[in-house]
């Protein structure tokens, strides 16, 4: 009976107020800084290196556009439209194609593509230095497994740009 009357005695308000600590409580033990947290104790967080190709970018000076991300040292990116964060930018690689041909004497001669000075567009790899989770099933990121091929997008002071995971490294 007297568990009855207990029962009887709790009103809305305290229901709610008791519903909303238990969510807070959750909120706690589930946030992404302690989860973060728990995963660098337990050494499931290592440093990984990623390579992001982009290719065909429209710019009027790509060459300052690689200077600036390089003095910038950090770029933000976001996996899937899902946002990481930021990550250091260790270097910018051009990877321009190159035109070939070849000569009927059997020699191959390359040369730089006259027409990109023309056109303007950045042809550039971006590799990148940062912390994931690293499980079973590969590198995580962002909440997403971060393979070869996936599209990330790119953000600096001065650039935003759409690109491709090439390369994956753990350290």
């Amino acid at each position: 009976m007297a568990l009855n009357q207990r029962i009887k005695g709790v009103n809305a308000v305290d229901g709610l107020a008791a519903l909303l600590g238990i969510a807070a409580l959750a909120g706690v033990l589930w946030s992404p800084k302690l989860s973060n947290t728990v995963a660098r104790a337990t050494g499931s967080v290592k440093p990984v290196q990623i390579s992001v190709d982009v290719r065909g970018v429209p710019a009027a000076d790509p060459d300052r556009l690689l200077r600036d991300a390089l003095q910038a040292g950090r770029t933000s990116i976001v996996i899937r439209n899902q946002p990481h964060g930021s990550v250091r930018l260790v270097q910018v690689q051009d990877i321009t194609r190159k035109l070939v041909t070849l000569t009927p004497d059997g020699r191959v001669l390359t040369a730089v593509d006259p027409n990109r000075s023309i056109q303007g567009t950045l042809d550039a790899r971006f590799i990148l230095d940062g912390e994931a989770t690293v499980s079973g099933s590969g590198v995580v990121m962002a909440g997403t497994n971060l393979k070869i091929g996936t599209p990330v997008e790119l953000e600096g002071p001065q650039y935003r740009v759409n690109g491709t995971v090439s390369g994956v490294e753990i350290q």
